[in-house]
């Protein structure tokens, strides 16, 4: 049976990314992000995106990841995580929390 490796870098959703951001650069420097994202079987976006995170932070250090991925492992499957029911469920009642004046009393009827 193959193990599975731990990813080396942050993951991003494309749901996750919203804002556009637009810089020019030397044709050096285009030529060898396209030569490394080539060889990495990347995008230059990610690399981008991956160059701004090791710089200025903003996401996990690559020993809290590889940390997340062992507590992820290790866990009884059932006892951590929620189904999608779940879920939207405690998303529902965190947003009624949040907002009660937008949100009549539940009286358990349907």
């Amino acid at each position: 049976m193959n193990a599975i490796s731990a990813p080396q870098k942050p993951v991003y959703a494309m749901s996750m990314l919203s804002e556009r951001l637009q810089i020019l650069v030397s044709p050096q420097q285009k030529r060898r992000l396209e030569a490394e994202a080539q060889t990495r079987g990347e995008s230059v976006g990610e690399l981008v995106r991956e160059a701004i995170d090791e710089r200025y932070g903003g996401g996990p250090t690559r020993a809290e990841r590889m940390a997340a991925v062992e507590r992820m492992r290790s866990a009884p499957v059932g006892k951590w995580f929620m189904t999608p029911e779940e879920i939207n469920r405690a998303h529902e009642e965190e947003i009624e929390e949040e907002y009660p004046d937008l949100f009549p009393p539940h009286t358990g009827e349907k």
